[in-house]
């Protein structure tokens, strides 16, 4: 990987695009520290340093702008959750479907899905109004030192919902800037920044529990950081294990020269998907939640609502289940979007090839899609395991009685090394394509 960025620094084009990327970056950060106005969060800020929950995961993917009230407090979730919708109501509305096969309407839905985005900012950054407004966050109260309520409340109201709404929609276009003249892959690097700028934090609260907890975690503490640095490894051999499906191409002759006659295959990668499923999934669960800050104090210790809303705590078992199911379903989704086993069947067929064994084509469209299947049931356990196994860790280690929390969670973990792996390989792309000579050796 160093090797790569090394090579990609000598070419000036590739050097423009690295540090561009890296000053977006650096924007975004800025962002990050700037505090919004009315807005008083202190101590340990919103999560109240607690693993596991949904405001802490929001407070990990903004780099704890969500946890103190910053300009980028909303981070990019609102663009994530805005591609979901799209991308789902695609599947049910030909109308959208048809927009996403050619340059035009390609560029269409890229306008909606901004639109639905502000849209939900608004929403979002209204409940996070409400929220730390009932929570008493506020920097102007009244004389008896309650945040206002009627006109002002009002006022403050639409000053900070219009600010993290702006902040939104910023980030979102500085990721489209990466896309457009960084290195590429914007969204993601944002998430990656804001995960990375927290772990130096996390390093430090392993280190310091066993002078806090207990000569106990002296053990516990390198069992954590052993475990994630395993579960690190695993995700870099998952993401490069792949299913190869083998082709025959008949001989032909075209003209004077004789075409086909030689094997090869069809690479699918386990994890085809990439670390989108955990995305997406994690993304729906935070609806709930988000309803929660909605209704705020109104909720009864006890009551109907409270116990629904619990649910959705991660460190419930519920939340397992259906954060599992969820992984799942969009693993086959995207699976179905990125691979059309007819189409395959045919594109084989019109270059005289065929799997060994199988008859040309609906006997080879309906083999590719039983294989794809079988590949994206596995890559989808495999990526639940990732992304429950933090989860996991902190329960049974809270069982014996020396709880370790791991702060960064399997979500965090799958988009750092996911995100670190696809950026090497779409530089590595960009060098292959300027017949750079240094990497060819």
């Amino acid at each position: 990987m160093i090797k790569t960025f090394v090579n990609a620094w000598k070419i000036p084009d590739l050097r423009k695009k690295i540090l561009f990327t890296v000053f977006i970056l650096f924007l975004f950060r800025l962002g990050c520290a700037i505090p919004v106005p009315f807005i008083d969060i202190t101590g340990e800020g919103i999560a109240g340093g607690q693993s596991g929950t949904f405001l802490n995961y929001l407070s990990m993917m903004t780099g704890d702008a969500f946890n103190y009230g910053r300009v980028f407090a909303l981070g990019i979730t609102p663009y994530i959750n805005s591609s979901i919708i799209l991308q789902l109501l695609a599947v049910a509305i030909p109308a959208l479907e048809k927009l996403s096969h050619d340059e035009e309407g390609r560029k269409k839905m890229a306008t909606i899905t901004r639109y639905v985005t502000v849209g939900l900012a608004v929403l979002q950054g209204i409940a996070y109004y409400v929220y730390i407004w009932s929570q008493g966050d506020m920097l102007t109260k009244n004389a008896d030192g309650v945040a206002y309520t009627g006109f002002g409340a009002v006022f403050q109201g639409i000053v900070i919902v219009s600010v993290l709404t702006a902040g939104s929609a910023l980030v979102m276009w500085l990721g489209e800037q990466i896309n457009d003249k960084g290195i590429g892959n914007g969204i993601s690097l944002i998430l990656f920044a804001g995960i990375v700028s927290r772990i130096p934090s996390i390093l430090t609260n392993l280190a310091m529990l066993p002078y806090y907890q207990g000569s106990w975690y002296f053990l516990m503490s390198p069992l954590a950081l052993i475990s994630l640095l395993a579960m690190i490894v695993f995700i870099c051999w998952m993401d490069a294990a792949e299913r190869r499906i083998p082709v025959q191409y008949a001989k032909r002759v075209v003209g004077r020269k004789m075409y086909g006659g030689q094997s090869s295959n069809i690479p699918i990668k386990v994890n085809m998907s990439g670390v989108l499923p955990v995305i997406f999934a994690s993304s729906i669960l935070s609806i709930p939640p988000t309803i929660e800050m909605f209704l705020g104090s109104k909720i009864q210790e006890g009551s109907f609502w409270d116990k629904f809303f619990g649910v959705f705590q991660s460190s419930h078992w519920v939340y397992g289940i259906i954060y599992f199911l969820l992984i799942i379903f969009f693993a086959y989704f995207y699976a179905s979007i990125q691979y059309n086993p007819l189409e395959m069947a045919n594109n084989l067929a019109k270059n005289s090839g065929m799997i060994p064994g199988i008859r040309s084509g609906r006997p080879t469209a309906d083999y590719i899609a039983k294989v794809i299947s079988k590949i994206v049931l596995l890559g989808a356990l495999l990526l639940s395991v990732v992304a429950l196994y933090p989860i996991l860790f902190t329960q049974i280690t809270t069982a014996i009685g020396y709880a370790v929390n791991v702060s960064i969670g399997g979500t965090s973990i799958i988009i750092l090394v996911g995100v670190a792996l696809e950026t090497v390989q779409q530089i590595e792309s960009q060098m292959m394509m300027r017949h750079y000579k240094g990497f060819l050796d």
